[in-house]
């Protein structure tokens, strides 16, 4: 029996659920969760929401099964091992497929000690930061797994970081997050299950060419990043689950003739509050059992839109660059947000006439050109530029931090963040904090924060495929995943992973 609308109070324990399901089947009962969410609309009554699964039995997860091959492919390479490409690896694994693994940044452990190593020392590595290595950016922007596509297999996304280690919660929260810290075992545990069943990895080993016979994939040349030395593997499928700021793998395939499209993005900074602040413009009260409170606010008040994005409730602003000489942010939250501090993307749309001057790489150089200028307003050391949200509405550097101090780890340094942006993206942000702040009271606080630049939205390019997940230049070649525009975040990146690595198994049925 499937019971929808149950309603606790605030710390109301749990097991309240099985009282409702054994009156409802009048026997003793056993549940699933199928779904929990937060109901705030009422201040004065703010509930968690459920809906069950009860029975008189207890209730066991059918085992799927998934079709095995009848023959080996001469070589599957998968390439980059953020969510698209872990997911496509085990989802080749349960059909008998045993995927290589290409990953130019290091294991979750070697990139979490080279992050702190350049937090500290301000020396970038380049193949391996907060954007490459195992896992992914996604690896440290909290591991949120909210979507809005409707592909069946985020379902199976769930339920697979539910097994390797991610709280049980995920399979079933409205808003399921893992968070940065988690997430390290969990994809340790990913690590060992695909090397257990015959998968290898290759770390700190970088795609350098995609070698074609006659528009047919043969091989690819790669490059160990630690020892320089370049070889040749053979290969009957390559996977690019390359993410979204392999810049130097889009211009190899632009050569190699790859058909692509730009695609429009977003701009723009991080913007810090108080979390404390946030909670109570969300729920009118404090409860320290009441979940971090979040937001996620769009405005059209402007001539484009502004919005906000990976809003990481009780978390940090992170240094992201994964290019010499140019500034990056994201945003990061641990399992419990019990940070200070609330921060989320502020971004203005970008359209094609901004940046299009017939180039299909054209929009990279416009987000590089962002970076840039930000690397230079920090002092041309990886410091962020930062400002006031009332100095940046008035138009002045600001001279001193208000209650929001930042935290952004490899330092800060005053700068009028309107010389940074183009003057669009400013106008827009400025109009749409106002009228978000009619929403939200309190996110136009004079003292917020903002940080520059954020400019990772979204892959500025697409690369063409056909309905079986080929490249339309090169069978054998699967773009796949956010860096290939086919999704936008960790869980519909793993779906779209999941699809790809189908459709190669269908080959071999």
């Amino acid at each position: 029996m499937k019971i929808d609308n149950i309603k606790l109070k605030i710390g109301e324990d749990e097991k309240k659920l099985y009282d409702v399901a054994s009156r409802k089947l009048r026997a003793p009962a056993h549940i699933k969760i199928l779904k929990k969410s937060l109901d705030a609309r009422d201040k004065s009554d703010i509930r968690w929401v459920y809906s069950i699964e009860a029975d008189t039995k207890p209730i066991q997860e059918a085992e799927k099964e998934y079709p095995q091959v009848r023959r080996q492919p001469r070589r599957v390479i998968v390439v980059g091992s953020g969510p698209a490409g872990l997911f496509c690896a085990i989802r080749l694994i349960r059909s008998g497929i045993r995927p290589l693994i290409v990953e130019r940044g290091g294991t979750v452990e070697e990139r979490a000690a080279q992050n702190d190593r350049f937090f500290r020392e301000r020396i970038l590595d380049s193949d391996c930061n907060v954007q490459f290595g195992e896992g992914g950016a996604g690896t440290f922007s909290d591991g949120k797994l909210n979507t809005q596509t409707k592909d069946a297999r985020n379902r199976d996304v769930l339920e697979t970081f539910v097994r390797f280690g991610a709280p049980a919660e995920v399979a079933y929260l409205n808003k399921p997050h893992i968070g940065s810290d988690r997430l390290r075992t969990v994809l340790k545990n990913i690590r060992k299950y695909i090397c257990g069943h015959g998968g290898e990895f290759a770390f700190h080993t970088r795609l350098e060419d995609v070698v074609l016979r006659e528009g047919v994939l043969r091989s690819v040349m790669l490059k160990n990043v630690k020892t320089g030395e370049t070889y040749e593997e053979e290969a009957s499928e390559v996977v690019l689950a390359i993410g979204h700021s392999s810049r130097d793998t889009f211009s190899m395939l632009e050569c190699r003739g790859f058909a692509m499209q730009a695609r429009e993005f977003a701009v723009g900074v991080r913007i810090e509050h108080l979390q404390e602040k946030i909670g109570f413009a969300q729920y009118s009260v404090t409860h320290k059992l009441l979940p971090s409170a979040d937001y996620k606010l769009v405005s059209h008040a402007g001539g484009r839109t502004a919005f906000t994005f990976c809003m990481c409730p009780g978390g940090y602003v992170m240094p992201a660059a994964s290019e010499e000489g140019g500034v990056v942010t994201n945003g990061m939250s641990d399992y419990a947000r019990d940070g200070r501090n609330a921060n989320s993307a502020l971004l203005v749309q970008i359209k094609r006439s901004d940046f299009d001057c017939g180039n299909v790489l054209d929009g990279v150089e416009f987000q590089r050109k962002i970076e840039r200028a930000a690397y230079a307003a920090g002092g041309y050391s990886y410091a962020a530029p930062v400002q006031l949200l009332e100095d940046f509405l008035a138009g002045r550097e600001s001279r001193a931090f208000g209650e929001v101090l930042p935290t952004y780890a490899a330092g800060t340094a005053m700068f009028d963040l309107n010389r940074l942006l183009p003057p669009y993206v400013s106008e827009a942000m400025k109009v749409g904090v106002a009228d978000m702040d009619r929403r939200l009271h309190g996110f136009a606080s004079p003292d917020a924060l903002l940080t520059g630049a954020e400019t990772r939205f979204s892959s500025p390019v697409r690369i063409l495929r056909n309905e079986h997940c080929e490249s339309v230049s090169a069978a054998g070649v699967y773009p796949c995943g956010e860096g290939c525009g086919y999704s936008g975040g960790i869980t519909s990146s793993a779906a779209d992973g999941i699809l790809v690595a189908e459709k190669i198994c269908e080959k071999y049925l």
